[in-house]
């Protein structure tokens, strides 16, 4: 589960991309356009991201991929196109709120399951500040990024809280249920 560990040039320009596309969206109603032959290759690689505006410390959008499916720039723009306007829990982001705007990308390593008897197991085999986990229960799905840790400093509170967030009770327990862990590259 290796980081990428990209440039300091090319966390700015990913950081300039998803303002752009922000920018953009504002401008247009549509993220922004890029030509894949204009970059390295460390940032054409297919990586799963996601993008997490903030306004004074408070969430102002979230939009992410668990899964790579397209270019780590083309992610990026996506995604934060996407947190600005389209995160359901939020009107669209204003022009006015543009400037007070502070984005965090995290780019993700491929999720690894955990294997585990118990709710204890699991919660034993937890890393605060490093695990972001996916939680999976039939067609229930949830994930928390690694900074999460931060508001949830308790292993089992850390728990409890995906679950609901999958639409689980925070006690729920059965056979099938899934982890799932990854690392993030935070960009801000």
């Amino acid at each position: 589960m290796a980081l990428m560990s990209l440039t300091k040039e090319n966390q700015q320009r990913l950081l300039n991309l998803a303002k752009n596309s922000i920018l953009q969206g504002l401008k247009i109603g549509q993220p922004l356009k890029i030509n894949l032959a204009d970059f390295p290759r460390e940032l054409t690689e297919y990586r799963a991201t996601f993008v997490t505006l903030q306004i004074d410390n408070q969430l102002r959008g979230c939009i992410g991929m668990l899964e790579a499916v397209r270019p780590l720039v083309e992610d990026i723009i996506e995604n934060a196109f996407l947190a600005a306007f389209k995160d359901p829990r939020f009107p669209p982001l204003s022009k006015e709120e543009f400037d007070k705007l502070e984005i965090h990308l995290s780019i993700l390593t491929p999720a690894e399951q955990i294997i585990f008897e118990s709710e204890q197991e699991l919660i034993a085999q937890l890393r605060p500040n490093i695990d972001g986990l996916i939680i999976e229960e039939g067609h229930r799905r949830g994930t928390f990024l690694p900074t999460v840790w931060e508001q949830l400093l308790d292993p089992k509170v850390f728990i409890q809280h995906l679950k609901q967030k999958a639409g689980l009770d925070a006690d729920y327990w059965s056979a099938s249920i899934k982890f799932y862990r990854y690392k993030t590259e935070m960009i801000t």
